[in-house]
């Protein structure tokens, strides 16, 4: 096999977690990221800093990170919407930080109440607040599609990273499809674009949800651009609380197998992740997707 062009982030202790309605456990939650790492997995993104009021599931924040940290092997990022939540989540013991901020207005105020030029400004004063040693990504939300606008085009993405990118170089970009309304070439396209034009950029990313069946085929076309780090959920869970018909994060088991299919690999034990996979499917309050857990496990 190729020497592990690939690495996937699991997103599904924050991204899959946050739109389910019961509680679940915070020891609960550790468990599973303690076995997701057991199969191979490394990065993580583990919790959000958000209200408690519109995020009740993330209100442990500060319990999950510093449990985190005493999982051998996990790298895990924190997501935050403002220099604020920074602030909160350095305080809470994160070293890794992943902002986010949408191309679209309509989606960055509804998601965090400020325009997205509020929000490169706030990104920049975030910055210069930064202790050292912090590792930094930088999530594109609506990168190609917004529930309330439509289909985003590549030139507004260029646009907004134009004024991103020269404040913080080094940070890892991840473009995401919020919606999962994007489409294949459309995916190749955007990365095509923002490789070229950033040269700079040492990492990229691809965020997909499967809304439409289209997930896994979207982080296909990104690896073809050129992006070797892909976010994913195990079980497929997740959606966006704030972006109205989103469904889950392409399946983590499901870009293992197509990866490890083309013989690229993973380094992930996709056994042992499809029995942690079919675990998740059965959270009170989750909507499981993905097909491989399916196909292999037999679980509904």
């Amino acid at each position: 096999m190729t020497a592990r062009p690939v690495t996937i982030v699991e997103v599904g202790p924050r991204d899959g977690f946050q739109g389910i309605v019961p509680f679940i456990p915070t020891e609960r939650k550790i468990q599973f990221i303690e076995r997701l790492a057991a199969t191979g997995l490394e990065r993580f993104e583990i919790t959000s800093c958000v209200s408690d009021k519109a995020v009740p599931q993330l209100a442990d924040a500060k319990d999950v990170i510093a449990a985190s940290q005493g999982v051998p092997g996990v790298h895990g990022q924190v997501l935050i919407p403002t220099a604020s939540r920074a602030r909160q989540a350095l305080a809470f013991g994160a070293r890794s930080l992943a902002y986010v901020l949408s191309v679209s207005e309509s989606h960055n105020r509804n998601n965090v109440r400020r325009t997205p030029e509020e929000s490169v400004s706030d990104y920049a004063a975030m910055i210069a607040d930064l202790p050292p040693g912090i590792s930094l990504r930088l999530n594109i939300a609506t990168a190609f599609d917004c529930p309330f606008e439509g289909r985003i085009g590549t030139e507004q993405v260029l646009t907004l990273l134009d004024q991103l990118i020269p404040l913080a170089p080094t940070a890892e970009i991840a473009l995401c499809d919020t919606t999962g309304k994007a489409v294949p070439d459309q995916v190749g396209e955007v990365f095509d674009a923002v490789i070229s034009r950033f040269p700079e950029v040492g990492s990229w990313a691809v965020h997909t949800h499967d809304t439409y069946g289209l997930g896994l085929a979207n982080v296909h076309a990104a690896w073809e651009a050129g992006v070797r780090v892909v976010d994913a959920a195990f079980a497929g869970l997740g959606g966006c609380p704030f972006a109205p018909g989103a469904s889950g994060n392409v399946a983590t088991e499901d870009v293992v197998w197509m990866f490890e299919r083309r013989g690229i690999q993973t380094n992930v034990d996709l056994s042992a992740l499809i029995e942690i996979a079919k675990d998740g499917a059965c959270i009170p309050g989750a909507s499981a997707g993905g097909r491989v857990r399916k196909a292999l496990a037999g679980c509904a």
